[in-house]
């Protein structure tokens, strides 16, 4: 990681998070319908292959739980398997562990499996590594910002300090924003291996900001709930609306922010819109 990212301190009074899948990069529909749901399909011998993917794409993209952590999403898809009369093993140590574990990474299940090898865990390790190698290897070409997200970002950063703040993969992350030159518009950077998203906002709350001066921008409800875990505001980018809403990020809800305009009462209006789309997929 860029030597910068690790030692950023805060320069503005005004501080934009901003999550990468599905928000800033428009890689999240590609990476699960050909990597995440089709790999975990393979790794744990899926039967009925269409219902499995058609329920894994529901988790991930079209429902309440857009965007959850990869091993969660792993977790909730094999359960429904089952219920449906799938063998795909025991899995009740993974689930504890997805449940539980304040740390959910490849590096986090190599420590488990070094003191308790579990079949289970191996056959997890082994569908995420894939996943990512096919998502550093694969995607290279087919990756890109969403119309109107460089641009944004760009403006955004004259103004206030940004930072990555994602779930995904470190290196999947760093270098899609590199290759496609977003990096010039981010101070701080924030993924998988650095805990969650919650815990991200709360490390960059510890550089001096207030709270009212720091806004979280995603496309999914576990950016929401990190937001307000943490007492900072929202911003919700719509899947299939994502020009119109960083146009609106910047053009009406940054000045809201910047001029202490983003009251409750805006927010709320951001939020019903966020979640009466989701709310037609669950």
């Amino acid at each position: 990681m860029t030597d910068r990212f690790l030692t950023f301190e805060k320069q503005n009074n005004f501080l934009v998070c901003v999550d990468s899948d599905g928000c800033a990069m428009d890689t999240m529909d590609i990476k699960h319908e050909r990597f995440f749901g089709p790999f975990s399909a393979d790794v744990f011998g899926i039967e009925d292959r269409e219902t499995y993917l058609e329920d894994w794409n529901r988790i991930n993209l079209f429902s309440s739980t857009r965007g959850v952590n990869r091993f969660k999403a792993l977790v909730m898809a094999l359960q429904n398997a089952q219920k449906r009369g799938e063998n795909v093993g025991d899995i009740t140590a993974l689930t504890e562990w997805a449940e539980t574990a304040s740390s959910l990474s490849n590096g986090a299940i190599e420590e488990i499996l070094k003191n308790n090898p579990s079949e289970d865990f191996e056959k997890t390790l082994d569908w995420s590594q894939r996943v990512n190698h096919a998502i550093e290897t694969e995607l290279v070409g087919e990756d890109r910002p969403f119309e109107g997200a460089k641009d944004g970002l760009a403006a955004i950063t004259k103004l206030a300090d940004v930072a990555i703040v994602s779930s995904a993969n470190k290196e999947a992350v760093e270098s899609e924003w590199e290759r496609h030159e977003l990096l010039d518009s981010v101070d701080a950077f924030y993924a998988q291996d650095r805990g969650t998203k919650a815990e991200a906002i709360a490390d960059l709350l510890t550089k001096g900001y207030e709270k009212k001066h720091v806004l979280m921008v995603g496309d999914a409800p576990g950016d929401e709930a990190a937001a307000e875990k943490n007492g900072v505001y929202f911003f919700p980018i719509l899947f299939g609306q994502e020009k119109a809403c960083w146009d609106r990020l910047v053009n009406e809800a940054m000045p809201k922010f910047l001029n202490g305009e983003f009251t409750e009462e805006y927010q709320a209006t951001l939020k019903k819109d966020f979640h009466e789309l989701l709310s037609k997929y669950d």
